[in-house]
């Protein structure tokens, strides 16, 4: 949810989102709160992994195919999914995504990252890095060496400019024009079909548009949801009384505990090494 909080919880947005679709969250391995550290001894799963979990999650709800948002790490492990199960992603949503193997200046630059984290802990100055990288304000709740484990398997990505020419779902990509994946998603742009795909670059913005500038994305969303006719406006009654009013919905409101849901483990694919 860290990411997506400003967005979700901007008014115009959660008339667009929660009162047209049902939304389903998913936190990498280790990410939700109040989970226990992993094992530094534990293999860290590839992204590979990541992705054949994403369908292991819609196997475990019964669902078939699903419209996709995810933000910087989040979208390179969505859009590998797109890839490999295709007939799954009705289309993308992606914000500051990630689709190019890190750079030897950024493989070098999550290893010392990756040491000062399994040596030290999230101290500030790794805290600080990974703010502009791949995680949002709430990183002081998760723990280091689950932390730690996600820079490893985000640092063994591979180049997905090969996967891109085989998408066959609609894609919106939102970039700040200040967000250092700039550059990534211009180019992701540049390989995908362009009768398929629409860049909007925001200004005066980082790369978290969900929490920087929510408001940017909403006509943009509306548009792309139009076009494969999921989007139709609200007729809720949204006085301050209501309990779907935008304004009425909170933190709170959206954890599993107040909708009465019990999380259980899901049994998910993952590659063992011995």
């Amino acid at each position: 949810m860290s990411c997506f909080q400003g967005l979700l919880f901007c008014p115009e947005a959660a008339s667009l989102l929660l009162h047209n679709f049902c939304i389903y969250h998913i936190s990498p391995p280790g990410h939700e709160l109040g989970a226990a550290p992993i094992s530094p001894k534990r293999p860290a799963p590839s992204v590979d992994d990541l992705a054949d979990q994403v369908a292991d999650v819609l196997d475990f709800f019964g669902l078939g195919s699903v419209m996709c948002l995810g933000a910087t790490a989040g979208a390179y492990i969505l859009t590998l999914f797109a890839a490999k199960y295709r007939e799954r992603v009705l289309g993308l949503v992606l914000v500051s995504p990630l689709c190019r193997a890190p750079t030897w200046t950024e493989w070098l630059y999550s290893k010392v990252e990756s040491n000062l984290l399994y040596y030290y802990g999230m101290c500030g100055l790794v805290k600080e890095s990974l703010l502009q990288r791949f995680f949002s304000k709430l990183l002081d709740q998760r723990q280091s060496m689950n932390v730690w484990q996600f820079v490893q398997t985000m640092n063994g990505r591979y180049d997905l400019t090969e996967e891109l020419k085989q998408l066959q779902c609609r894609t919106l990509i939102f970039v700040g024009e200040n967000s250092q994946f700039h550059a990534e998603a211009v180019h992701m742009t540049a390989k995908l079909d362009r009768r398929y795909c629409a860049l909007v670059e925001v200004q005066a913005c980082g790369s978290l548009v969900t929490e920087e500038q929510p408001h940017a994305m909403l006509i943009p969303m509306e548009y792309f949801f139009m076009g494969y006719g999921l989007y139709k406006p609200s007729q809720l009654d949204c006085s301050p009384r209501s309990p779907l009013s935008p304004s009425c919905i909170s933190p709170e409101l959206l954890s599993p505990e107040s909708m009465g849901v019990k999380l259980k483990p899901i049994k998910t694919r993952a590659r063992l090494q011995v």
